[in-house]
């Protein structure tokens, strides 16, 4: 239903699941695990498994906090989006990338939430793509210091309002790991 042309197929966009993004986000062991687990599906279906890896004065490029995290391995013919900003297509290729494999449609997972997360599923909607968020995995770290409400709510809130945006001819949905569609 995307309102991009000649874009039928899906992606699936993991976004910045690397060491110092999420250590001690919530149930961290448990969204990286659901997220092995769409990475696995998808590879099974031929359905593009999409990297994208942030970069900023407190995440510097090739650290060891900048690193993916151990338990996901990207294969060497995935993409690897790297990026500068929190919408993970600002300034970058990524919606070339997608282009040239005519996707339309994208799974997104990954940190954090209340971040690179919610900018990159309104990117992806304001440029035409049809997005599903996967609800169970994505996860932010504790920011109620600041004045953030608890981890658990932001991820509630976003998983809620996700499922109820709307705009003509693209879709927003959010489902859990298990019942995750790439057709």
């Amino acid at each position: 239903m995307t309102t991009l042309p000649n874009r039928p197929n899906t992606a699936l966009l993991v976004i910045d699941v690397q060491n110092g993004v999420v250590e001690g986000a919530l149930r961290r062991d448990e969204v990286v695990a659901n997220i092995n687990t769409l990475i696995g599906k998808a590879r099974a279906e031929q359905i593009p498994v999409v990297w994208v890896q942030h970069s900023d004065d407190g995440l510097k490029y090739g650290s060891e906090n900048w690193q993916y995290v151990p338990e996901l391995t990207r294969e060497d013919p995935e993409p690897l989006v790297h990026k500068l900003y929190g919408d993970s297509f600002e300034d970058t290729d990524l919606d070339a990338l997608l282009g040239e494999r005519g996707v339309g449609r994208l799974i997104v997972t990954g940190a954090q939430t209340d971040a690179c997360i919610r900018s990159t599923l309104h990117g992806a909607f304001t440029r035409g793509y049809d997005v599903t968020l996967v609800g169970d995995a994505h996860t932010t770290e504790d920011l109620t210091a600041y004045g953030a409400p608890p981890v658990d709510q932001v991820i509630a809130h976003t998983n809620l309002y996700w499922k109820f945006q709307t705009a003509p001819g693209r879709e927003a949905t959010v489902v859990d790991t298990s019942d995750v569609t790439f057709a």
